[in-house]
């Protein structure tokens, strides 16, 4: 009878803090990731176990500051004013960080969007659809020498009250393919784009960012947090650049900078290239494999390559908005995050990598991302049909 009643007191206060718990995450519109989902299932657990171990009023206690922990853990959005921010964004021709340019133009923000092109059709757009606050920097991120020179020029913009944020946002995906047949020089592009780059820009705008005690924002992709089959030097100069961006939030930390890494699941940009690029990134692949990789392969697969881009793209979000949502929380938001991951199982996925046994992760990759549902290597279907002939 105890028992019961124990348990019936533990269920109306586990109602009664779910509902403030839901409340408050409505209110200030918390994603699943930053709801801490962790630290509820082992707030269950815990009530739990404190009803059916620690009879009496210490259970008890001790499950009600569990329960209020957790409620003044969840994050609240208290947005920062915009007046007089200035924010660099890096690889602003296209995709994600036109969009992002524009839309921190129209909140506001004196944006010093970064292009690869200056006299390109995406600098020409922002600087037709932008305010007389957005200023297009000539800016390619391998390049020291635009590198300082734009430097010089926000520096003269923003003077003694520096700069406030940083967007890195400039990346490459090189191509597609099983690591053993992608060329090192794809592997050398996506590390000098996407790693090596955003140490250079970090390294030369830092003393701006220090002096306003502002926000370091690098856009890294899942594919930094969980291996992705065909994604081999994209996905470990993501990895790469995810580890920077950790160790800088603890190396700013001193300096009152706060970072965030921004790891998106599958948008529609022009990281994916056109099929121009796929068959010429094909034919590369082509004429610098070994004759055996390539006996091996063989032909069929080979050719088969160059859909591989497509078939992403088409999977991809054409919607933006959930990553501008979280970059600009990262970097107006009073107690911004250390990670978002916006867009389609961008938060689900790594937690199956990260908590689940390998096994599961591999399993599913296997049936999600596999590269050829339908094709092997012929070597690969010559052994399979010898061992069925057998």
């Amino acid at each position: 009878m105890v028992q019961c009643d124990a348990a019936l007191l533990y269920s109306a206060l586990s109602a009664l803090f779910s509902g403030f718990f839901i409340y408050k995450f409505i209110k200030h519109k918390v994603k699943i990731e930053h709801a801490s989902v962790c630290s509820l299932l082992a707030l269950l657990i815990l009530g739990i176990c404190c009803c059916c171990i620690l009879t009496g009023g210490l259970g008890l206690i001790l499950y009600i500051v569990a329960c209020v922990m957790y409620y003044i853990s969840i994050p609240v959005r208290q947005m920062l004013p915009i007046r007089n921010k200035t924010v660099l964004i890096t690889g602003c021709d296209s995709g994600l960080g036109h969009a992002l340019a524009k839309h921190l133009d129209d909140l506001g923000v004196l944006v010093f969007a970064g292009v690869l092109d200056q006299k390109g059709p995406g600098a020409g757009e922002l600087r037709r659809a932008g305010s007389p606050r957005l200023s297009v920097i000539q800016m390619d991120v391998t390049n020291s020498r635009e590198i300082k020179s734009a430097y010089d020029e926000v520096k003269s913009r923003v003077q003694d009250a520096g700069l406030w944020g940083i967007v890195h946002n400039a990346g490459v995906l090189g191509y597609m393919a099983d690591g053993e047949l992608l060329p090192v020089d794809v592997y050398k592009q996506c590390m000098e784009v996407n790693c090596i780059g955003t140490v250079q820009v970090t390294k030369m705008f830092m003393p701006l960012l220090r002096r306003s005690k502002g926000r370091l924002v690098t856009i890294s992709s899942m594919a930094g947090l969980t291996p992705i089959p065909g994604f081999a030097a994209y996905a470990a100069s993501k990895a790469a650049l995810s580890m920077f961006t950790a160790v800088m939030r603890q190396d700013l930390f001193k300096w009152g900078v706060k970072v965030a890494a921004i790891h998106p699941s599958g948008f529609k940009t022009n990281i994916f290239g056109s099929r121009e690029h796929w068959s010429s990134q094909d034919q590369k692949i082509l004429d610098n494999i070994m004759p055996d990789v390539k006996e091996d392969y063989g032909e069929e697969y080979l050719a088969s390559l160059k859909d591989l881009q497509h078939q992403m793209s088409t999977f991809s979000s054409s919607d933006f908005s959930p990553v501008l949502e979280d970059v600009v929380h990262a970097l107006l938001a009073h107690c911004p995050h250390a990670s978002y991951t916006p867009g389609r199982c961008a938060y689900l996925i790594p937690c199956l990598f990260r908590y689940f046994p390998l096994w599961c992760y591999d399993n599913f990759a296997k049936k999600t991302f596999h590269i050829h549902r339908n094709i092997l290597p012929r070597s690969l279907r010559t052994y399979q049909a010898n061992i069925k002939a057998d």
